[in-house]
């Protein structure tokens, strides 16, 4: 079964870390400043590199890359 953004639950952004859960319970993370998402507050942990056109990565990009990480 595909998952799609909405199956994405944002739960916001806090000190410039950005959160989504899944209905699993799973949670991803993503800054600004990281070129990828991650499993863990820390960034240590990365899952998939964010593919960015051009410019800075969004948010958007990065609920694209949690989504292609969990369709893998």
């Amino acid at each position: 079964m595909k998952v799609n953004t909405s199956d994405l639950i944002y739960q916001g952004e806090k000190s410039g870390v950005h959160n989504w859960n899944t209905f699993s319970g799973t949670s991803f993370y993503w800054h600004p400043d990281w070129l990828h998402i991650a499993e863990d507050m820390t960034g240590h942990n990365a899952l998939e590199k964010i593919d960015i056109p051009q410019g800075g990565a969004t948010k958007t990009d990065a609920e694209k890359a949690i989504l292609k990480h969990l369709n893998k």
